[in-house]
This record gives structure tokens, sequence and C-alpha cells, in this order.
């Protein structure tokens, strides 16, 4: 039985940022109580988190404050006056190449960011704590799809040790507090109103200047694009179900939540490329430009999706060309029409 229904309140870090506000306003259409935090980085555009945080001001069961992560006084009395029910800590420094040019950025919010939630639920007791890690915890692993019974010793990436070091982190706690924690391993997540450093959105916006497209690894990559509704039909289902203790009696739980349908990157942009003309965005194919693989990305991934299953009779199968068509209309509507009254103000 889930332990998640209207009378919950609930914390929802990274409240501004992509999944952050799909998962927000799907648990204030359940009728939940939902107290949103950001810390409003300008990591990307800044006017697309607050255009966000517009569409979730009009329902009276959502509170938001601007609070950094790392600020450990502010997240303390948080938790201390709200009493939260559960927590859904999304809040990251985000981004695999960024963390080569910026690593103090990660290590102060997914580090610190993180052992401050942790302390925060041990002082102030919460039904659940669920937690947003990665698919690029996989790192150089070679066996696919991914499982979360494989070994992840190998990141390439500083964001990907931060996330695995979050995994490590929740473990701890739930082995000697008790804090029922379950982490999440999202596999490239895309969608309307998604972040513009991802490639389908940095993609269209250098299409839609006429500008060439820079294509990693000759073309010869796969991801396992997961669509945003997906991803957050599957920390709904997550956080209603507190996991069972391990062996070493931790209460602690770790899903991929992916499509487990790897695509072509070449597929994907052509696939891309013909939503974009459909919406009259782009009248033709962009100018590709086959460059090596990038420091910190990984050939392929891949998600192994049986323990999503097996708990759930759940699975993410949104199609790409269905996916991308969507992100498509939204493009559209948001920077092109720019004619939705629902943003308005977004400009922030």
């Amino acid at each position: 039985m889930s332990i998640l229904n209207a009378d919950k309140k609930i914390l929802v870090t990274g409240a501004a940022g992509f999944i952050g506000y799909y998962l927000s306003e799907r648990l204030l259409d359940m009728g939940c109580e939902v107290v949103g935090i950001d810390n409003l980085n300008d990591y990307y555009d800044v006017s697309l988190k607050h255009a966000r945080l517009n569409l979730l001001k009009p329902y009276s069961k959502f509170k938001f404050h601007k609070i950094n992560l790392a600020n450990k006084p502010a997240i303390d009395k948080l938790f201390a006056d709200e009493k939260f029910d559960i927590v859904v800590n999304l809040a990251a420094q985000a981004g695999v190449r960024y963390s080569i040019t910026n690593p103090e950025a990660y290590i102060n919010s997914n580090i610190v960011g993180f052992f401050n939630i942790l302390e925060a639920c041990l002082h102030n007791p919460v039904e659940h704590l669920v937690y947003a890690s990665s698919s690029s915890v996989y790192g150089t692993n070679k066996k696919v799809p991914f499982s979360t019974d494989d070994k992840v010793d190998n990141p390439v990436s500083l964001y990907a040790a931060t996330k695995k070091s979050n995994e490590l982190m929740a473990h701890v706690y739930s082995k000697l507090y008790k804090i029922p924690s379950t982490g999440l391993r999202f596999f490239t997540v895309y969608g309307p109103m998604g972040r513009p450093d991802m490639a389908y959105f940095s993609f269209t916006n250098k299409m839609v200047k006429g500008e060439k497209i820079q294509i990693f690894n000759y073309g010869d990559m796969k991801r396992d694009f997961t669509y945003i509704d997906d991803i957050v039909t599957g920390v709904i289902n997550v956080m209603g179900k507190v996991p069972k203790e391990t062996e070493d009696g931790a209460p602690y739980k770790v899903y991929n939540i992916g499509n487990n349908k790897p695509e072509n990157l070449l597929y994907f942009v052509e696939t891309l490329e013909m939503c974009l003309m459909r919406e009259g965005i782009i009248d033709r194919p962009a100018e590709k430009e086959l460059v090596p693989m990038q420091p910190g990305d990984v050939y392929q991934t891949y998600a192994d999706v049986d323990d999503l299953i097996r708990d759930f009779g759940f699975k993410p199968d949104t199609s790409l060309e269905e996916g991308l068509s969507r992100f498509a209309k939204w493009y559209r509507e948001f920077y092109i029409d720019k004619d939705g009254d629902k943003y308005e103000n977004s400009k922030g």
C-alpha cells in the first residue's frame, strides 16, 4: 500500500528545475502540500526557471523558498518549521561537461548540499527520502543493459562521482539511523521546458539560428532517452513505497528509471529535425560536424528496469518521436509564438 496520499507534506528540492517542476505539479494535482526550494542559479537561462515556478504559483498548497542546499542553517530551519512527511531531493549541479570546468559547484551542491539534507532528515524524521542519482554512475561499464547490481566504481566525470557519493552517503544514514531512502538513477531525461544544456535543446537552439551542430564520437553514441512524464510517474511510484531493509539492516534501495531502449545519436538528431520541421521551427536539416568523444562522456546508456517492473508494474514507454514532438510544440509556443498567458511574467 502506498504511503503517498493527499494528506502528505512534501519537500521538493530543485523545484524550479526540469524534473522538480513536473513532479511538484503532479503532486499538487494529487492534492498534496508541496514546499519547493531552489537557489535559482544561472547555470542556464533563469527565465525558464521562473516560467516553471509561475505555473506552480496558482496552487494554494504550494510554497516556494529561495534557498541554497549548502546553507545548512537555512535547511535546518526549514525542516524544523515545516515537518515534512516525504523529501524528494532533486536539487543538484547538473551537467557532465560543466563539472570539468567548474568542479567546486558540484562539491557544494551535490556533496555538501546532500549531506545537509541527510542531517535534516535525521533530526526531523521523515517517512521516506527519495533522491536523484544518475545513469552517469555506470561510467565505463561495458555490460548492458546497466543493472543496479553492477559495480559502479569507474565514474568518468566529477558529476558522476558526486552522484555515486550520494548513494553511499544515503546508505550510511539508512543503516545507522534507519532513514528510509531510495535513489533514482535517471537516464537522459528530455521533454518540454527541459534543460537548455541538454543535447536536444541546444541542438534546437542552434538549428533555429542556422548554426552547425556538433555530433560527438562521430555519431556513434547511444542514449536511453526517457520522457519527463515517465520519469515523474516513476518518482511518484517510488515515493509511495518505503524500501525494505537490506541484509545489512538498511532501509535502502536504488532503481533505474530509463526507457530501456537506447537510441543512436544520429537517429535522434534526424527525429528531432523531423519534429522541428513539422512545427515550422526549421525548414531544412542542420549542417552537421562529426567530432571526437568529449571528456566525461560515455559511449552508451541503457537501463535495466526489471526492478521497476517487478515492484510497481511500470516501465517508461514514451517513444522518441512522441516525446520530441511534444518538445517541438512547446518550443514553438514558448520561444517563437510567445503567446502563452501561462508563461506571463516568466522573464524573472
